[in-house]
């Protein structure tokens, strides 16, 4: 992976990306008057980040560009301004305050979220265990502008890490965190939108083993979540009591934490 601009950046945004390369530790390539196809061939066929004013691309060659944006979250964000319910919210039994791991942030809708309903005394952590997505979620989580203040502070709150989920919960200490969250990529695609389809080159397929689930449970407080299709069998296999919702093609399951 490479990291570059638009052409004819601000001197701030070339700023911004050479420190992201050397954060990463992948190179930092001047965009001067290059085509984005002559950056691609200098990448071998890998990604190149492009870092832009209020957003940041993610590009690989013979795949469609992957922007971030909060995607249905930010459809879904706006609902919880009005006041609104949203079934992960309910499913988790989150209340303003509680932190929460998302282990599998994808694109950050979810985390934005939690991050919006938890407010300012919340803590809300979501790993990444793809080098690209994880780079292109803290770039744009801390430069987006949705033009709603509420939504860009949550953004701004979230913390980002790069990490496999296993690795992290096996370092967290008993009943450290109130949620855990699991929102791993379905093997067949429902229907994938335009903004999720371009995601699944990048992110992890495998799917969650027992012993993350095991994990999970030790680490947090008050519950653990799973979003998988409705009626899949992972919610039996992995000890999840599935929540069914009228007319969905999604269900959350949950494990309630006794402590």
């Amino acid at each position: 992976m490479i990291i570059t601009t638009g052409d004819r950046p601000l001197t701030e945004v070339a700023e911004r990306a050479e420190r992201l390369a050397k954060q990463l530790g992948v190179p930092y390539v001047p965009r001067g008057n290059q085509s984005m196809s002559k950056l691609l061939t200098f990448c071998g066929g890998e990604e190149a980040l492009v870092v832009l004013l209020h957003s940041v691309r993610l590009l690989r060659p013979g795949r469609p560009q992957l922007q971030f944006h909060p995607s249905m979250g930010f459809v879904r964000a706006k609902r919880i301004l009005k006041g609104e319910c949203d079934p992960l919210l309910e499913a988790a039994g989150m209340v303003p305050g509680d932190s929460v791991l998302d282990c599998t942030a994808g694109l950050g809708a979810d985390a934005l979220l939690f991050a919006l309903h938890g407010g300012e005394h919340s803590r809300v952590t979501a790993l990444e265990s793809s080098l690209p997505l994880y780079a292109l979620l803290a770039e744009g989580m801390a430069h987006y502008d949705s033009g709603i203040s509420e939504v860009d502070a949550a953004l701004r709150r979230i913390n980002i890490v790069h990490s496999d989920h296993m690795d992290y919960l096996r370092k967290l200490p008993d009943h450290s965190v109130d949620i855990v969250y699991f929102d791993p990529m379905f093997r067949e695609p429902l229907e994938d939108s335009s903004g999720i389809s371009p995601l699944r080159p990048y992110a992890n397929s495998d799917s969650l083993s027992p012993e993350s689930v095991t994990e999970a449970v030790r680490a947090a407080r008050k519950a653990v979540v799973l979003k998988e299709k409705r009626g899949s069998g992972e919610f039996s296999r992995l000890g999840f009591a599935e929540q069914l919702r009228p007319g969905t093609k999604t269900s959350y399951g949950v494990i309630t934490i006794d402590q």
